[in-house]
């Protein structure tokens, strides 16, 4: 993983927006239809292909495939583990539930995305990681025709893949757990032997307070979140630590938030994990003051922080003077070197729903690239 060595560097948490033809076909699959591989791997290439170069086109330092293939960060694994089928019941932030009337009013004008979540059903095992090698193939090819100087691809945690696809096979979510993370331990070496970074996507350890774990204690909750991180950790055993970031969010939606558990509450638990870098919300109204948290710990030397200075849940346009304060306050932490500048979260979670308009997410990256050199410019110009 590239560092800011003589610059402030950026990158985004991953998701895009899909092209249309894209998620038609996402949805063909989800729903079981008969698919001409030939036609999918046409159009997804040739998505993949342009969403890489839009990337460098605008200034992104790291660049991903924009989950191009898959319909979700966290149900893809449905298609490339056995054990999981059907759909099941929706979990309810708890934010959400303490106002039913904004939830009903988000759900009918298409503000909650729809699509399945399996459950598991049977033994986890791996069933084919031909998806994967797919894309990785089509990555390679994108950045072979537009070359980036560095380059991530996204994985499920087995923490979140538990958050939403429920157990209703292991006898307890600790066998659940290190069933998931023993098949996806596959595919996290196989994006490290690429050359790629490998970034885990576990917003278990924040959302989960407020979803999948709202009726505990937050002192249980702390007590899970450490489970999740240490089977996460095993399955990255072979993986090096400056190979892997790691992206924690509170749910990618707008809503009220006000459940939330607080960053400070989190930030000992989440400095265990096994990553070179740490990808979290900064710039919404809810977890923008929190940069003051990173004050109050002891950072680890081979860390850095990629903060979300652009919130992904917003159509405005954030302007590059507040982007490059933003990044600031964090290079105030922990130095610039360990600042690379990024988003809140992802600007196509599920295929085919985002917040952000598919071009206002583009400007939003061409104000953060402007922001950083913005940022570069003083802190450089500070320590000469």
């Amino acid at each position: 993983m590239l560092i800011s060595r003589d610059r402030i560097l950026t990158t985004h948490v991953g998701s895009l927006p899909r092209p249309a033809d894209v998620t038609d076909l996402l949805f063909a699959e989800e729903r079981g239809d008969p698919l001409d591989p030939a036609e999918f791997e046409i159009v997804v290439g040739k998505a993949t292909r342009e969403i890489v170069r839009r990337q460098r086109d605008v200034g992104i330092d790291t660049v991903s495939d924009g989950e191009m293939s898959k319909i979700s960060y966290a149900t893809y694994i449905r298609h490339r583990l056995t054990g999981f089928e059907g759909d099941s019941p929706r979990r309810v932030p708890a934010d959400l539930e303490a106002y039913p009337d904004f939830m009903g009013r988000a759900a009918k004008t298409g503000g909650t995305p729809s699509y399945a979540r399996p459950r598991c059903v049977g033994p986890i095992a791996v069933k084919t990681m031909a998806p994967l090698e797919a894309d990785l193939r089509r990555f390679r090819a994108a950045l072979d025709a537009t070359p980036s100087p560095d380059a991530f691809m996204n994985a499920a945690a087995p923490g979140v893949i538990a958050l939403f696809q429920p157990n209703e096979f292991y006898p307890d979510d600790d066998a659940y757990l290190d069933a998931i993370a023993a098949a996806m331990r596959v595919e996290y070496e196989a994006i490290a032997r690429a050359g790629l970074v490998v970034q885990i996507d576990s917003p278990d350890l924040a959302l989960g307070r407020h979803m999948m774990f709202k009726d505990r204690s937050e002192a249980a909750f702390l007590v899970r979140i450490e489970r999740h991180i240490e089977v996460l950790n095993a399955a990255l055993v072979a993986v090096p630590k400056a190979q892997v970031r790691v992206h924690v969010c509170w749910g990618n939606y707008e809503g009220p938030h006000h459940c939330d558990i607080e960053l400070e509450r989190i930030l000992p638990t989440l400095l265990k994990l096994k990553a070179g870098g740490l990808s979290f919300e900064g710039a919404n109204p809810r977890h923008a003051h929190e940069w003051a948290s990173w004050t109050r710990v002891q950072v680890p030397d081979d860390v850095v922080l990629i903060p979300g200075v652009l919130d992904s849940t917003t159509n405005f346009v954030e302007h590059p003077q507040l982007v490059a304060e933003r990044i600031e306050r964090f290079a105030s932490v922990v130095g610039r070197e360990r600042v690379i500048a990024g988003s809140d979260c992802g600007f196509s979670t599920f295929a085919g729903f985002g917040t952000v308009h598919p071009e206002i997410a583009f400007a939003k990256l061409a104000s953060l690239v402007e922001g950083a050199a913005i940022a570069s410019e003083r802190l450089w110009r500070q320590a000469a």
